[in-house]
């Protein structure tokens, strides 16, 4: 009985840190193609690319922000 709790804790934390991992894969990807795609859109509207850089950076710094939320709730447990 104690060997098939274990297991079964094992499968779902397994379960758990893959979907972070998809997650993270996932949104770092998306992440990149939408800072792509903006900067493109700004720079056909006229702006500079360092500045359309600049603007998109706040994509990234978001991500960063949302990881990091992820992170710290993480490390409660």
């Amino acid at each position: 009985m104690k060997v098939r709790n274990i297991v079964s804790i094992a499968f779902y934390i397994a379960h758990l840190l893959g979907s972070l991992l998809f997650l993270w894969i996932i949104l770092g990807w998306r992440i990149r193609r939408t800072r792509g795609a903006f900067e493109k859109q700004l720079v056909r509207q006229g702006m500079s690319k360092e500045d359309a850089k600049r603007m998109s950076a706040q994509f990234s710094k978001l991500k960063d922000n949302l990881l990091g939320t992820i992170k710290s709730g993480m490390r409660q447990f």
